[in-house]
């Protein structure tokens, strides 16, 4: 028997080639595997904006042929394909160096593909989970009868009739637009155009100005509010600075990246929860000198970050000593006060 040494050129290569070629097999079917579950197993995923939808089937098309190229140029393919003699010539040639620039390269480009899949699985977004009783109340019929439409890029929640104002609304990150659509129902009811927009890839600062398609879309509204939940709401305060048309901003367990304490003829409603783990309390006060004087904070005392919309727990959050429905009325209710405010005349 043939004794193999630690520092065997050819034992090296064996050991090199089975490295690169079972690191691309996990990242093979990593890059499959993954997004397949995502677009199979998540209806928020192609319910949402198409960027998402289309990031995932490009990273599965990539992984098919990253497949396709280790099967066709696999050993024991071509092992079989070989005779017994064949077979014998090509175990005695000497096998391709890999050198330890080459492995190092490999090895890079699978991490590389790992981490692509581990930020396609961190998109993955948390799913419209109807409210139940909250969501049946702040849903039912109001002033008017709302009707819903969705499009590629939005939902729009229209009262029947003209609208008075609009509100256009940016989600919280990776959260389903639809999650949202139970609790702003009631400012469609009171007469409010509402729009909710669905953002790439869950991630409103990746356009923060995507408003702006909606505002031009409606120019029989007049008065506009832009509005957002966490991260949504530092995009929707972002817009409101830069927009002159904007008059009013609604924010849902959040507060501006920058300072907006100059924008003295901007309404501004900040609804928060006092149990909230991920926008706390102490965030919130931290965050009023950056909002006008005139700035209007209104407490949900024992809310917390998930009750601004309908999806669920999320992970980092505090826990409630109120109820959904109690406190989504609540908000709601704020909510629709404050458009009251802006367009009084209806």
């Amino acid at each position: 028997m043939k004794d193999v040494r630690p520092d065997d050129p050819e034992h090296s290569t064996r050991l090199s080639s089975a490295v690169l070629h079972w690191s691309a097999v996990v990242a093979v079917l990593a890059l499959i595997v993954v997004p397949l579950w995502m677009l199979l197993g998540n209806s928020a995923v192609l319910g949402g904006h198409p960027a998402l939808h289309i990031l995932l089937s490009a990273a599965s098309i990539l992984g098919l042929l990253w497949m396709f190229r280790l099967v066709t140029r696999s050993p024991l393919l071509e092992r079989r394909s070989l005779d017994k003699h064949q077979n014998l010539r090509r175990r005695q040639r000497p096998q391709r160096h890999v050198s330890g620039l080459q492995l190092l390269r490999g090895l890079a480009g699978r991490i590389v593909a790992l981490c692509l899949v581990a930020a396609l699985a961190w998109l993955n977004p948390f799913t419209y989970q109807p409210g139940g009783s909250a969501g049946q109340a702040l849903g039912s019929p109001g002033t008017t009868r709302t009707s819903i439409t969705e499009d590629a890029t939005t939902i729009t929640l229209a009262p029947e009739g003209r609208a008075s104002a609009g509100l256009v609304f940016y989600p919280g990150a990776r959260v389903e637009a639809r999650a949202y659509q139970d609790i702003l129902r009631p400012l469609a009811n009171a007469g409010y155009l509402v729009v909710i927009l669905k953002v790439p890839l869950g991630i409103s600062l990746l356009h923060p100005g995507q408003a702006r398609a909606t505002i031009d879309r409606h120019p029989e509204i007049t008065t506009w509010a832009v509005g957002g939940h966490s991260l949504g709401g530092v995009s929707a305060s972002a817009f409101a600075q830069s927009t002159p048309e904007v008059s009013g901003l609604l924010l849902f367990a959040a507060y501006p990246a920058d300072s907006m304490a100059e924008s003295g003829g901007l309404a501004v409603l900040s609804i928060s929860g006092s149990n909230d783990g991920l926008t706390t309390p102490d965030k919130i006060a931290a965050s009023k000198p950056l909002l006008p004087p005139t700035a209007i904070f209104a407490t949900v005392e024992g809310g917390v970050h998930a009750f601004f919309g309908d999806y669920g727990a999320q992970p980092g959050d505090g826990e409630p000593s109120v109820s959904r429905e109690q406190a989504q009325q609540q908000i709601a209710a704020e909510s629709v006060r404050f458009m009251d405010r802006l367009a009084p005349a209806g």
